[in-house]
């Protein structure tokens, strides 16, 4: 055996590396985090207050053993995302990647009439809101951390977007007995533009800024099962051929894969893990 030549575990090591995680303290930005953890990085948890960023970066360190940051930042304002990079700056942290996770996925109310996500009735004010965390919010992280990173010379960004970046909601699933075919709810359009415009984003930077050495990917995952109503999962792994949803965490060796030096050939790459749901 040639001991000159690095274990393979070591191009998937993070340490030393801070990574920035826009909704962090959600159900898939703590997935995200603690995959950053474990393999060795700094997860830096962006976040609106209500979703008490820090609190749950404490309990991260806390569980994984591993330091954690949890700053309170809405990614909609620029201003915003300029202070959470100067203060990460001023404390002596390196910025070395960002993964662009935040977005809204509007759900119907209890009393609320379930036609209002349909594009007839779409409001406006959630088009805007969904627009403005999932597009404008990563262009903004986007355009501060990458600039950052460009200006150090190396960087990853991960922008999170979906399967539905790469096929259209299958409208089927969504469909609720006695409704009337105008009064069915949907999948809201703003969701698939969002995941889209977010493949269109990583294409962009990937180009823009590779001579900087900063790389920009894109991960489309599917469905991850967190308790959703039985007729509603029978649905949907009927469309993938592994036959399920995604479990919790089985996204996280992907992401280390793509913000380490495992990938760092890879840049401008649209990679879909969904159970080949987009195969069919």
């Amino acid at each position: 055996m040639n001991s000159a030549r690095p274990a393979v575990a070591s191009y998937f090591d993070l340490s030393g590396r801070t990574i920035v995680i826009t909704g962090g303290a959600g159900l898939l930005g703590l997935q995200h985090a603690e995959a950053i953890a474990l393999a060795g990085g700094v997860p830096v948890l962006l976040d609106l207050a209500a979703a008490d960023p820090r609190g749950r970066a404490g309990e991260l360190a806390e569980r994984c053993g591993r330091d954690a940051v949890g700053m309170t930042v809405d990614i909609t304002s620029l201003a915003d995302v300029q202070r959470a990079c100067a203060e990460l700056i001023a404390s002596r942290r390196r910025i070395d990647g960002l993964i662009n996770n935040a977005a809204n996925n509007p759900k119907v109310e209890a009393g609320q009439k379930e036609s209002w996500t349909r594009v007839e009735n779409f409001p406006l004010d959630v088009w805007h809101a969904d627009i403005s965390v999932g597009l404008t919010g990563a262009f903004n992280c986007s355009r501060v951390f990458g600039a950052q990173m460009a200006t150090q010379g190396a960087g990853v960004i991960l922008n999170i977007a979906s399967d539905l970046a790469l096929i259209s909601p299958d409208q089927r699933l969504y469909r609720k007995p006695g409704l009337s075919d105008d009064a069915q709810p949907v999948k809201p359009i703003s969701y698939s533009v969002v995941k889209a415009g977010l493949v269109g984003m990583t294409r962009y930077l990937a180009t823009y800024w590779a001579p900087m050495n900063v790389r920009v990917n894109a991960l489309c995952p599917g469905g991850m099962f967190n308790g959703q109503p039985p007729d509603f999962v029978d649905r949907l792994t009927s469309l993938i051929p592994l036959g399920r949803m995604a479990a919790l965490g089985e996204y996280r060796g992907a992401v280390v894969f793509m913000c380490s030096d495992a990938s760092s050939y890879m840049t401008g790459a649209v990679i879909s893990i969904d159970g080949g749901r987009t195969v069919w």
